[in-house]
């Protein structure tokens, strides 16, 4: 939904992002999904008296890393707190965050919208650990808590409410679960939680200054979702508002079924969860020479790889984009560039073209393809030496991706060899041209579409084995 005229939406993302590591952020219990329920919190994660958190270090390197990567400024010195309040799955009665001194301070980051750059800030991305999680199926009128999740390390990323859209949302949204992957410092499957976030939404008449009352809408699992629960909760507020209401500030939950906000409860602020500084932990002391090799870490990020691309691979924006849109296909595409040493265009056609179609068909990512890298240059080759057209090798990437053969071993077995040998074309062009006097006639008055009626019949004669290129030179000579 766009907003009228008269009314500007404000939006800021709390981005919730699960730490790929080992170990959870206060105690050595394993932080991999789809344990049974409970079998991963050991005494700290259960609160039981006498027992003292410890910092994973690796959470510490992994939020370090992400500060850098959004030129951020990293705290010298960072605080944890105790963050109080009371639900089943939150065993100690407050979860161990951190308020007013976080690890990552003030960065940014750059997304594209309808062709145009926008810079959003970021204003900070703190550690903290998650919290259980409330089971309501299959338990016949109560709830049963499952504490696997409790501990497990996150880095907040809250931003800037400079968002002025749900397009403005997505796209952020996007760029952060890119550049995590990229970094390796999370597996952003959303499916799984490792990936969720909070947004902040409020609308205020145009050219106020003023921001309007925001709600809250908690744990957004997808992209499509926090397009529509923004969408949703925007016309909703202006309803609200020009019916002579008041928007109220709370804590919504979007039910992606009804497509709605509904009230949980009135949004806290940082005064009733009573933070102060977490007497078990020490505060963290990040100096220069630690930043520095975390700094000699990083990868090539997705913008510079993007513009490399452009530039040594004389790719499209577009293509360029889609290629450097997660580190492993971009991996993939080097790959076969170099395995194949075809054109880098004809490379990134057929990965962005048909593979990703094929992954997005089978709900795969690019890790998960059927057809390595090696096998899909192997393809590429015998389109680059005109073995096969182009309209052949779909059928040849179809039985890869159902097979472990090579293309070489299709193109045999099926007998799909393109025929380059004139005499055979020539052939088939003289009999179709015998047997279409009447277009022939209409070519030779002027109508060029039928030039396209006789380069079908050719190649539907040789079953699309046929070099299209000899086809189109023998025909053109043909019917001067």
């Amino acid at each position: 939904m766009e907003t009228s005229q008269e009314w500007e939406t404000v939006i800021g993302l709390e981005i919730h992002t699960q730490l790929a590591t080992k170990s959870k952020i206060f105690s050595g219990a394993a932080t991999a999904y789809g344990a049974a329920p409970n079998t991963q919190a050991c005494a700290v994660d259960l609160g039981l008296p006498g027992v003292l958190p410890v910092l994973n270090e690796q959470a510490v390197t992994m939020a370090v890393k992400f500060g850098l990567a959004i030129e951020a400024e990293i705290a010298p010195y960072s605080v944890f707190a105790r963050k109080n309040y009371f639900y089943p799955d939150l065993p100690k009665g407050y979860q161990i965050s951190q308020l007013e001194l976080p690890i990552v301070d003030k960065g940014h980051l750059d997304i594209d919208v309808d062709g145009t750059t926008k810079r959003i800030g970021i204003t900070r991305a703190h550690l903290e650990e998650d919290a259980g999680k409330s089971l309501h199926e299959n338990f016949h009128g109560m709830s049963g808590i499952d504490l696997n999740r409790a501990g497990t390390p996150l880095l907040e990323i809250v931003s800037e409410p400079e968002m002025r859209s749900a397009k403005e949302a997505v796209a952020y949204m996007r760029k952060i679960h890119e550049l995590v992957r990229y970094l390796g410092i999370c597996d952003g499957n959303m499916q799984e939680g490792s990936f969720r976030c909070d947004a902040n939404v409020s609308v205020r008449p145009k050219g106020q200054q003023e921001f309007g009352t925001r709600a809250e809408i908690k744990n957004i699992n997808s992209f499509k979702f926090v397009e529509k629960a923004i969408n949703h909760e925007v016309a909703r507020q202006i309803e609200v508002i020009e019916r002579g209401g008041k928007v109220a500030q709370e804590t919504r939950l979007y039910d992606s079924a009804k497509d709605e906000t509904r009230s949980m409860r009135s949004k806290e602020e940082a005064n009733d969860y009573r933070y102060f500084p977490d007497p078990d932990l020490l505060p963290v002391h990040i100096s220069e020479d630690f930043k520095a090799k975390i700094k000699l870490q990083l990868p090539e990020l997705p913008e510079a790889k993007k513009l490399r691309f452009k530039e040594q691979y004389q790719l499209d924006d577009e293509n360029a984009g889609i290629l450097t849109s997660s580190r492993q296909l971009a991996d993939y595409f080097e790959a076969v560039v170099k395995e194949s040493s075809c054109k880098a265009k004809l490379c990134a056609n057929w990965i962005t073209g048909d593979l990703v179609a094929a992954l997005n068909k089978a709900d795969l990512d690019i890790t998960e393809s059927p057809v390595n890298y090696h096998r899909f240059a192997g393809l590429l080759l015998r389109i680059n030496d005109d073995t096969i057209s182009g309209k052949i090798a779909k059928q040849v990437f179809e039985l890869m991706w159902q097979s472990s053969l090579t293309a070489d071993e299709i193109i045999a077995e099926k007998g799909l060899k393109q025929i380059t040998d004139t005499g055979a074309i020539e052939a088939v062009i003289d009999k179709i041209i015998a047997n279409n006097a009447k277009q022939i006639e209409q070519y030779l008055a002027g109508n060029e579409k039928m030039f396209g009626f006789f380069v079908g019949q050719v190649m539907k004669e040789m079953q699309g084995k046929a070099n299209p290129a000899e086809v189109n030179k023998m025909l053109k000579a043909k019917l001067k």
